[in-house]
């Protein structure tokens, strides 16, 4: 099952006036209330930095938040402009004033600031870590990948914003501790992009999956002084997911078996020696089984990860059947239940 890509009309039906998000270092040190300064006029033409919007050829009133990044202190500012002053680069054919850009992030940027405020925040947001966050992080990017394969575009639009409020959150953070922020992010993977894709960015004529796997390898051995063929497996993917990866990578170097007989003789062997391990011996032994199952996958073509993940679904699904034929089905003999489990599986499942 998959999304179906069409357009609809309630993106217009939107306020089209939007706020926009401005980085601290947009603004002068001595902007905000608590220093009795105002807001640098060159904050007006700095707003669009990082977010590509221009409030010096606005043609209303944006109400800009301002998150510092000292602790307990936010300024506001009005930046305004004529209403109905026309700019020519903006105006249409007949000289009215183009719509405003919209501004995508402003609004939840502006939120987070409230929410991380030290002293009228939110009492849970205010202490949370990238160590505390991280897991609702890897859990949003799940529920991502389940709205798509569940094909409801509803949900996949609302899991978006949820994963996006991580990367929110995870800046904000990161701004507070003067490290980096949401502008930052932005500019980090748009210069990956553009790097990434010499051939439509630069002046390499060809590209293709080779080249890209090419500039990351470089990038890898700047950023971490190693080259090998495994170096930047991230250790936080899921490991079924990792251990293909891996399997991938050492491919690429000419390790690897010639066909799929290669794994699947390897799943005997290794099935052999879990079945002769000892107690202390028998999880490392498991481990080797699963790394051999996942390898005879990836050379059927098959993602070990969301394969498992539908056999996952499917056992909910018969299981829910088996409980739905009796609502004491907890209370049936192991035989009974061994008959419910054959007649949901030769059943259409839903």
């Amino acid at each position: 099952m998959g999304i179906e890509v069409g357009h609809d009309d309630t993106h217009g039906a939107r306020d089209a006036r939007a706020t926009d998000g401005i980085s601290d270092r947009d603004v002068s040190d001595n902007a905000g209330p608590a220093s009795g300064g105002g807001v640098d006029d060159s904050a007006a033409g700095a707003t669009g930095r990082h977010f590509g919007s221009d409030v010096s050829t606005r043609a209303d009133i944006d109400r800009v938040a301002l998150a510092t990044t000292t602790a307990g202190e936010h300024a506001v500012a009005e930046v305004c402009t004529k209403v109905g002053q026309t700019d020519p680069a903006a105006a249409g054919d007949g000289g009215e004033l183009a719509a405003p850009p919209r501004d995508i992030v402003g609004r939840i940027v502006g939120i987070m600031a409230r929410l991380r405020d030290p002293e009228c925040g939110c009492e849970w947001d205010r202490v949370q870590t990238f160590e505390t966050i991280a897991p609702y992080t890897i859990e949003e990017a799940y529920e991502v990948a389940d709205a798509i394969a569940r094909g409801d575009a509803a949900d996949l639009k609302d899991e978006l914003g949820d994963l996006l409020l991580q990367v929110v959150f995870h800046s904000r953070i990161a701004e507070e501790a003067g490290l980096f922020d949401l502008g930052d992010v932005v500019d980090a993977i748009s210069d990956k992009m553009e790097r990434r894709h010499p051939h439509i960015f630069g002046d390499a004529e060809v590209g293709g999956h080779h080249l890209w796997e090419q500039v990351k390898a470089a990038e890898r051995r700047e950023k971490t002084g190693q080259g090998g063929a495994l170096a930047g497996v991230a250790l936080g993917l899921p490991a079924l997911s990792r251990a293909e990866k891996l399997q991938k990578r050492a491919a690429r170097v000419g390790f690897d078996w010639p066909d799929a007989a290669g794994p699947r003789a390897k799943i005997d062997e290794e099935l052999a020696e879990v079945e002769a391990a000892s107690d202390a011996g028998r999880m490392e032994e498991v481990g080797d089984l699963l790394f051999s199952v996942v390898n005879w996958a990836r050379h059927l073509g098959i993602d070990p990860e969301a394969a498992l993940r539908a056999a996952n679904a499917k056992f909910e699904r018969r299981f829910a059947a088996m409980e739905a034929e009796d609502a004491n089905f907890g209370d049936r003999t192991l035989a009974e239940m061994e008959e419910a489990w054959v007649r949901a599986k030769v059943s259409p499942l839903p």
